[in-house]
């Protein structure tokens, strides 16, 4: 079971419907109960495999709405153009990379890590996206302490 630490002040499905008419976005009805119960904060445990190649993986963050550090809509300016089309920053790991939460039709729900360091001049280029889990909850139960691996 996933504990977040330093969760963001509550909010309301009135703020996250505002915040989602603002940015012209539609989340999927996991990540909008997600940030109810949380609205970001630091995740334990927080360690994912990336894949074989890139081994594990870190979540430092998940980002919320609102007024503070690690707020959604920063990081969604931040990475405007440079993440593939269809793609929202939801976390970052402690190098900058991304994890990123599929909004379009056909990555819909999908959780994806973003690795800067393979970052394309093709914003669309998916060549260092790589595939996570198909949604938030999935990706939730995937994350373990060093430990346990």
């Amino acid at each position: 079971m996933i504990q977040m630490d330093g969760s963001h002040r509550p909010i309301t499905v009135e703020e996250i419907t505002e915040f989602q008419q603002k940015l012209n976005l539609s989340f999927p009805e996991q990540y909008i109960n997600f940030l109810l119960e949380s609205n970001g904060g630091d995740p334990s445990p927080s360690m994912f495999k990336i894949s074989d190649e890139q081994g594990e993986g870190v979540l430092n963050i998940f980002y919320g709405i609102g007024d503070m550090y690690s707020n959604l809509e920063e990081y969604m300016d931040i990475y405007e153009g440079r993440l593939p089309s269809g793609f929202i920053p939801i976390g970052n790991d402690p190098s900058g990379n991304v994890i990123c939460l599929g909004l379009n039709e056909k990555y819909c729900n999908n959780i994806y890590f973003w690795d800067h360091e393979q970052e394309s001049d093709n914003p669309d280029d998916m060549s260092n996206m790589f595939y996570l889990a198909s949604d938030l909850n999935e990706f939730l139960n995937l994350l373990y302490d060093e430990k346990e691996e």
